[in-house]
């Protein structure tokens, strides 16, 4: 006696007839959204959206690249508001000005780098 909903191990399957180089595109495009061939197919049929999963990888690059931002920041923060303390480790107002300029360059490019990271996920 059965309980429950049904699964779909136990139902009647639709083949679907590929060339090799396209059931390789199915199968990439169905890893690509973190699905099985089999559920990524009944999607598309059933005209559920398939969403891609991103790149764990590349979420990883994306958080470490947003922390630099946030060092950066930091000490930014920490060289503007701090006049006393930078006084006494004897850092010349000109030498502060050209180290927070190169944090503005640094920030700046690594925007640039986070901005070309975030485009390339296929989202």
């Amino acid at each position: 006696m059965m309980t429950g909903s049904p699964t779909r191990k136990g139902t009647t399957p639709i083949k679907v007839w590929v060339l090799p180089d396209e059931k390789g595109d199915i199968v990439n495009k169905a890893k690509s959204a973190g699905l099985s061939a089999s559920a990524y197919l009944r999607n598309v049929g059933m005209g559920t959206p398939v969403t891609g999963i991103a790149d764990k990888e590349a979420v990883m690059e994306l958080v470490k690249i947003n922390a630099d931002l946030g060092r950066i920041g930091g000490l930014l923060k920490m060289w503007l508001t701090n006049d006393e303390k930078l006084e006494l480790e004897g850092h010349s107002s000109a030498r502060l000005e050209s180290v927070i300029l190169a944090a503005l360059r640094d920030t700046k490019s690594i925007q640039a780098l986070l901005y070309q990271k975030a485009s390339a996920l296929k989202l």
